[in-house]
């Protein structure tokens, strides 16, 4: 009930202000009114306000006991609704229920079914993938062993081949080594070599071997090449091609580069070097003689190892080629070397048969004109027999054409004989 207390106090509050102001209005036109009579009408004011808060509670009073009853009421109706429907509810959630749990049953049941009948089709999937796995591995695993004994065979009898050849092999090394040791045979290894490289690229005419440089020393070069002298052909300058082959000294650096020693390395280079230099002094000594040769030589090395070591060194290349006029060639080079010299003997060749070539197309220049006359006197000719010919051919027809209201005789043979002409002919011309 404090809202009722709160509206009261509101009131006797709003009727206590309303009267100062009333008396507050009035008291400016009545000046000379007492204090006594401002305290009575104040008096009554109380007393007025007193009377309408009590009636004001009453009312109050009455109205909040009839919200009551029908606040009550209200919450009565209320209960009973909920209750019912709670009731409702109750029923609806036990059918519910009920029926959740009959379905759980039936979905149980069925789920069990299920299950179990896809069990045994797994089961028996399982079963027949196990029989084809066992019988795919049970074949492949027999496939492969027999691949791999096979392949082992193959492999066993590869390796034993194998070691028959490397007993070849270790055979022929023997010998090449034996061969290599001897400096006479390392030499001919060397010229056999030069020979065929020779041989291969160059015409015969145009190298030759075991020739006299100097025909006043006995000394003999291996091989040479011809070049031509002067220039009638007549003559002819050698260039002198010899093998070397500093087996000793080159296998001292391999071994001294394999053994990591740069102080061994740096000796058996200079070692190499040296001989290689002496080489050239006796080549340039023995075989370079001009006008009968060139004024330098060709040292060949009969591997490209040899040579690369060879040419690393740039003073010693140009010492051997400025102070010994020796040309140093692999065999690379040297076919390079041979391959320009073949297209030279190619030019001068073709240089020297450019006159005779100008002469031939000469003369077929001279005979073609000649051939061109004869050729219009023909061609007249045919015309002439083909006018004779078309000449004869409209005769043919005008007699053709005459006699061809003449009664035929029959093919009894008569025909011939009448123009005297052979039987067999004229079976031809019948036919």
């Amino acid at each position: 009930m404090s809202w009722e207390l709160y509206a009261i106090i509101v009131l006797a509050g709003l009727n206590a202000v309303f009267s100062v102001v009333f008396l507050l209005r009035r008291g400016a036109p009545a000046s000379g009114v007492s204090e006594s009579s401002l305290r009575d009408q104040f008096r009554e004011s109380r007393k007025e306000s007193a009377e309408e808060a009590t009636r004001l509670r009453v009312e109050l009073g009455e109205m909040s006991g009839r919200s009551t009853d029908s606040l009550t009421e209200t919450i009565s109706k209320l209960d009973e609704a909920q209750g019912v429907q709670l009731r409702e509810m109750r029923t609806e959630i036990r059918n519910l229920s009920e029926g959740n749990e009959r379905r759980i049953k039936e979905l149980t049941v069925e789920v069990a079914g299920k299950l179990e009948s896809l069990q045994r089709g797994n089961e028996e999937k399982l079963e027949k993938m196990r029989q084809t796995v066992d019988e795919k591995l049970q074949g492949t695993l027999e496939k492969r062993l027999g691949e791999s004994f096979k392949l082992v065979s193959d492999r066993l009898e590869a390796v034993h081949k194998g070691l028959g050849e490397m007993q070849e092999l270790a055979t022929g090394v023997g010998d090449l080594k034996a061969v290599l040791s001897n400096v006479k045979t390392r030499g001919g290894w060397g010229e056999i070599q030069l020979g065929a490289l020779l041989e291969q690229i160059l015409a015969p005419v145009q190298f030759c071997s075991n020739v006299k440089p100097n025909p006043e020393s006995n000394a003999i070069v291996e091989f040479a090449i011809r070049l031509p002298g002067a220039d009638d052909g007549a003559s002819e300058i050698l260039l002198p091609i010899d093998a070397k082959f500093p087996l000793e000294d080159y296998n001292r650096l391999l071994d001294a580069v394999q053994a990591g020693d740069s102080k061994s390395v740096q000796l058996a280079s200079k070692n190499l070097l040296r001989a290689v230099e002496g080489f050239a002094k006796d080549i340039r000594e023995k075989y370079v003689n001009p006008p009968h040769t060139t004024d330098f030589a060709i040292m060949y090395l009969p591997t490209e190892g040899l040579y690369a070591e060879v040419v690393r060194s740039p003073e010693m290349l140009d010492n051997l080629q400025r102070r010994h006029r020796i040309v140093v060639a692999g065999p690379t080079t040297l076919a390079a070397i041979l391959n320009s010299l073949q297209m030279g003997f190619r030019t001068l060749a073709i240089e020297k048969r450019s006159s005779e070539v100008w002469r031939v197309l000469s003369a077929v220049k001279v005979e073609f004109g000649k051939f061109g006359d004869v050729l219009d006197r023909v061609k007249k000719q045919v015309g002439t027999v083909s006018k004779s010919l078309e000449d004869t051919d409209t005769r043919r027809r005008m007699m053709d054409r005459t006699l061809r209201d003449v009664e035929q005789l029959p093919d009894s043979g008569h025909a011939p004989r009448v123009f005297g002409l052979d039987g067999k002919d004229g079976a031809a011309d019948g036919k």
